[in-house]
C-alpha cells in the first residue's frame, strides 16, 4: 500500500465542514445577541412602566415612559431597527386604557402597562449565502406597574 493514498483528504474535509462551523456560529451569534437584546427590554420595559407609574397625567406618562425606555436601550447598547412601545392599564383589576387609568378616583387601585416590541436586526452578522438566515428577530417585553392608590390623579 502506497503512502499518499489519503493524500488532499484533510482538504476536503475542511471545505466540507468549514461552511457547517461557520453558519454553527453565526447561528451562535444571533442567539446571543438575541438573549442580550430581550434582557435589555425587559430593563427598559420597567423603567418605562415605573416612569409612567409616577407620572401625574398619561401625557406626561408616555412622554417619561419613552424617555426612560430610550435611556436603557441606550445605555445598554441596543440599537433596534424598529421600536415602538404601547401602553395599557386597568382600574379595579379591569382592563381599560391608559388615559382611564390615570382618571381613575383617589383610593382605586390602577395600574399602567408598558409594551415595547423592537426588531433587533442581524443584517451584519448573517450569511446571504444560507437559505432562510433570518435577518432580524422580533422580540417583545411588557411590565406593569401600580399606580399609587392615594394619590391625586388628572
Amino acid at each position: 500500500m502506497r503512502g499518499d493514498a489519503g493524500r488532499g483528504s484533510v482538504s476536503i474535509e475542511v471545505a466540507v465542514l468549514a461552511p457547517a462551523f461557520i453558519a454553527l456560529m453565526v447561528l451562535a451569534g444571533i442567539a446571543g445577541r438575541s438573549a442580550v437584546a430581550a434582557e435589555a427590554l425587559e430593563a427598559a420595559a420597567h423603567d418605562a412602566a415605573r416612569a409612567a407609574s409616577i407620572s401625574r397625567d398619561s401625557d406626561e406618562a408616555e412622554t417619561a415612559a419613552r424617555e426612560a425606555a430610550r435611556q436603557q436601550l441606550d445605555w445598554r447598547g441596543l440599537a433596534c431597527a424598529t421600536l415602538d412601545l404601547t401602553f395599557s392599564g386597568s382600574v379595579a383589576g379591569e382592563p381599560k386604557t391608559f388615559d382611564a387609568a390615570f382618571r381613575s378616583s383617589v383610593g382605586q387601585d390602577a395600574t399602567v402597562t408598558v409594551e415595547i416590541t423592537c426588531v433587533v436586526s442581524f443584517r451584519d452578522i448573517s450569511l446571504d449565502v444560507v437559505p432562510g438566515m433570518p435577518t432580524g428577530n422580533e422580540i417583545t417585553a411588557i411590565f406593569t406597574s401600580p399606580l399609587d392608590r392615594y394619590r391625586s390623579r388628572q
